[in-house]
């Protein structure tokens, strides 16, 4: 079974592991920051 370079990359260094997954949460909050401050504009 062959890994994948980001698995094996990820293996070798497990700090990265948390700031991508950081970076992911970061992400995910960023669509329903925006659609909240998109919603507040108009008449």
């Amino acid at each position: 079974m062959s890994d994948s370079k980001l698995a094996t990359y990820l293996a070798e260094n497990p700090k990265m592991t948390g700031v991508l997954f950081t970076m992911l949460m970061m992400l995910s909050q960023a669509g329903g920051v925006a659609a909240r401050c998109a919603s507040n504009y108009g008449p």
